[in-house]
């Protein structure tokens, strides 16, 4: 057993494809949770199980890399409230207003925010491969937000689900970038930190769910739904990005980020029975075959 799971451990693709695959999942069980409970108390819900499960593993770990977790604890705060806080509280938002396959097709434009926020941070320049691939990209999204009328934008209101799909998908990136510069500590504990920052930040978005009077307490179905999501897309996924992050770094990993368009659309029609037009094809072939042209040249 222990050989097996260090084999699992090493293989980046297969983690990389897994979390992928659990992440489109992710789309799908939000979309399920809708009506049945808030956006912020979802988030919220989902760190305590993650801290549930977690905590007790990690402990000596935490204890022996805590005076390098204390030193960045800020900084590890901070990617715990980007990557998983204000992700997953706006993407269950985007999911009341548009459906799982254009939240799926708005997910995989991450890579070019990647590279984007590579440039502005890190001077890392863009070739002519990658400048046409990000042009593609940038059309597939357009194309999903306006079903399929690329130029209509100018001419009529976007659904506000894909705009704001579009800030979550900025923080995931800048969360990945900055996974470069996190410090050298058990994958344990750098996942426990950062789930407890996702806690404690969540709870301040669920305390003002409930101020505005938008709080709705979950029904036996929708704890069904928290508990998936903490299991899967929340430990496991995460657990399986990071690793695979560690192994092929943040650009050669994004590229796995074009798969989860394939899984939620899928997963969409077979779970949701929602309807796969001819513009979410189009948008589909545009986002991923950009990303993959963008990032030729920088694959090994």
């Amino acid at each position: 057993m222990k050989k097996l799971i260090f084999w699992f451990v090493c293989q980046p693709y297969l983690l990389l494809t897994i979390a992928a695959m659990l992440w489109g999942s992710n789309t799908i069980a939000g979309k399920l949770a809708v009506g049945e409970i808030s956006p912020a108390l979802l988030v919220s819900m989902r760190w305590v199980f993650v801290a549930m499960l977690v905590l007790p593993i990690a402990w000596p770990y935490l204890k022996k890399d805590w005076p390098t977790i204390k030193s960045h604890l800020p900084f590890l705060f901070l990617l715990g409230t980007m990557g998983f806080t204000f992700f997953n509280n706006i993407m269950y938002l985007a999911l009341h207003y548009t459906s799982a396959i254009n939240i799926g097709i708005e997910q995989a434009s991450m890579p070019l925010m990647i590279f984007v926020l590579n440039f502005i941070l890190f001077r890392i320049k863009s070739n002519a491969l990658q400048l046409i691939g990000f042009t593609l990209t940038l059309i597939g999204v357009v194309t999903a937000i306006t079903n399929g009328d690329p130029l209509g934008i100018f001419r009529q209101s976007t659904n506000f689900g894909d705009l704001i799909m579009l800030i979550a998908v900025a923080c995931y990136a800048g969360y990945s970038v900055a996974l470069k510069n996190k410090p050298d500590i058990h994958w344990l504990s750098f996942m426990s930190v950062l789930g407890v920052s996702a806690l404690i930040s969540s709870t301040l978005f669920t305390g003002y769910e409930a101020y505005r009077g938008d709080l709705v307490l979950p029904n036996w179905y929708a704890c069904g739904v928290v508990v998936y999501i903490a299991i899967f897309p929340s430990l496991i996924a995460q657990i399986a990005w990071i690793r695979g992050l560690e192994l092929v770094g943040s650009n050669g990993a994004s590229l796995f980020i074009n798969f989860v368009p394939v899984f939620s659309s899928a997963f969409a029609i077979i779970l949701l029975g929602e309807q796969f037009h001819l513009y979410h094809a189009i948008a589909l072939v545009l986002v991923v075959g950009g990303v993959a042209l963008a990032q030729y040249k920088s694959r090994p």
